[in-house]
């Protein structure tokens, strides 16, 4: 998903010749620690080259990620399995949770 941000934000696909869309480009990314109610999460946070791009999900200063445990315990008892949740979470946010992890969150309830 912040891919996504990020492709908006230039104007281009990754990979697509950017003749027309201006001197800023992707420049790899950066990994940022968000802090939960269950202990710090590592994200990779994608940039441009101009340093211009302000993701919207997670802001440039932001240290703690919202109700990251509201969601998967939403999406657990909608009847996500334990896997199910962290396919999702990885391919919207790009997070590496562990099942383990996520099986300490759901075990609460």
């Amino acid at each position: 998903m912040l891919q996504e941000e990020l492709t908006h934000h230039l104007g281009y696909e990754r990979y697509q010749k950017r003749e027309h869309h201006g001197s800023n480009s992707r420049n790899g990314s950066s990994t940022k620690h968000l802090k939960g109610e269950f202990g710090s999460i590592a994200i990779d946070v994608p940039r441009d080259r101009e340093g211009e791009f302000e993701p919207l999900l997670i802001a440039r200063h932001q240290r703690e990620f919202g109700d990251l445990e509201g969601k998967i315990l939403s999406l657990y008892a909608r009847g996500m399995s334990v896997r199910d949740i962290r396919e999702h979470l990885q391919d919207l946010y790009g997070l590496e949770l562990s099942t383990a992890f996520i099986s300490r969150l759901t075990d609460r309830v």
